[in-house]
């Protein structure tokens, strides 16, 4: 037994955690939300995580982000989050440091891919992506909105067609609508977006976020991705 997976052996099984072994998942967008799902991902097992990011850690990303500390500021998150998983698990690396759009798009191989975790923040490159999984066959959960938010129990999975109050979820699914994807698989939330007491610097249209939700989003991402691929009810 892996000393490094006894645990997890212990409570799905080693039939389950073979099939994690030989599977690969792509983590779109390292952020509050994705590095707490790719880090999961790979401490539960995941063969290969491929991961796509294109930024650098700021100070900002240190009260929501998992890779991001004072020490890795100004690196690339991609590098940062390479060693951590590296350092947490036998999974195999793979980094895009690219931002995800139309003129990238094809730098990634979605062939040998079995799930995807868009944990983008742009509606732009969230499309792209999900047009393209859907074309491929390979299923896909999307993180809705998670900033301005302060109960991660309130977050749920189900079909775009079931969200309600989200923001991010009504462009998406108009957008999807006019692309003729009717069905996409969903984390969000039913919380109202609470209004900002402050501005932030920042600009706008920059959320506000607290430690405790985004990372909450990633880790029930990551659940969910986890049970599908192991054959997990």
């Amino acid at each position: 037994m892996n000393d490094l997976l006894n645990r997890t052996e212990m409570l799905i099984g080693k039939e389950a955690l073979s099939l994690l072994s030989k599977k690969t998942v792509a983590v779109f967008g390292l952020g509050g939300v994705g590095s707490y799902t790719a880090a999961a991902l790979a401490r539960a097992g995941v063969g290969r995580l491929i991961v796509v990011d294109f930024d650098t850690v700021s100070p900002s990303n240190i009260n929501r982000q998992l890779f991001a500390t004072k020490s890795t500021v100004g690196q690339k998150k991609c590098d940062v989050a390479r060693r951590y998983l590296a350092d947490v698990s036998d999974c195999e690396i793979i980094t895009f440091d690219i931002r995800y759009c139309a003129e990238t798009a094809k730098e990634i191989d979605l062939s040998r891919v079995d799930y995807i975790a868009d944990c983008i923040d742009t509606v732009t490159s969230k499309l792209l992506l999900i047009e393209r999984a859907t074309a491929a066959g390979i299923p896909v959960i999307s993180s809705m909105g998670t900033g301005n938010k302060l109960y991660p129990e309130r977050f749920k999975i189900s079909d775009i067609s079931k969200t309600s109050v989200c923001p991010l979820a009504r462009v998406m699914r108009r957008e999807l609508k006019a692309r003729g994807i009717s069905h996409l698989k969903v984390l969000w939330s039913d919380e109202i977006p609470r209004k900002q007491p402050c501005e932030s610097g920042e600009g706008e249209r920059t959320p506000a976020s607290i430690s405790f939700v985004p990372s909450a989003a990633g880790l029930i991402i990551a659940g969910e991705i986890v049970r599908e691929l192991a054959g997990i009810e």
